[in-house]
């Protein structure tokens, strides 16, 4: 991500006159915005609609339609819970409830200390670790509600990984 104002401003430079006079570039250009700064800044987005001359509707209708772009930084960990069948039959919507309840948060949010943001996803293939989820791509499987708590407070006190048993 990007480090300073002044590389914030050339990479911005950068972007508008990569996509400046082209058509159809509202994708690859919304996901190389996303790639410099990591989410889709408001203020950004309304500067590179205003000096591309792309209303900025346009920008934000094709933004809010696809999963893959995200209007608010990421935490530095990203947990993915898994609610896939195995997951689901072992309890992991009482761990995702648990965690959603511990960390203050809902799915797709961050927390406001910016260390943790909550992805529930469809399978991440642990089947047999069930239920299971990630944090960054450390893998924790066989959680409880209680077990879940522990690992992520285990990132925040800097001992990461403590009670894995994935």
């Amino acid at each position: 991500m990007l480090s300073t104002k002044q590389d914030d401003e050339q990479a911005l430079q950068n972007i508008i006159e990569t996509f400046r006079g082209k058509k159809g570039i509202t994708i690859s250009l919304l996901s190389k915005i996303q790639e410099s700064y990591g989410y889709l800044p408001q203020e950004v987005l309304s500067r590179v609609a205003k000096e591309l001359d792309i209303p900025e509707a346009s920008l934000y209708g094709v933004a809010t339609f696809y999963a893959m772009f995200r209007f608010k930084p990421l935490g530095k960990y990203t947990i993915k819970l898994c609610r896939g069948t195995a997951c689901h039959v072992q309890g992991s919507l009482l761990i995702a409830q648990e965690v959603m309840r511990h960390l203050g948060i809902s799915e797709g949010e961050t927390t406001d200390d910016g260390l943790f943001t909550l992805e529930l996803v469809a399978c991440l293939g642990c089947c047999s670790l069930a239920p299971v989820m990630m944090v960054g791509e450390d893998v924790y499987g066989r959680l409880t509600p209680d077990r879940a708590v522990k690992v992520l407070d285990s990132y925040r006190t800097n001992k990461r990984g403590e009670g894995n048993n994935g």
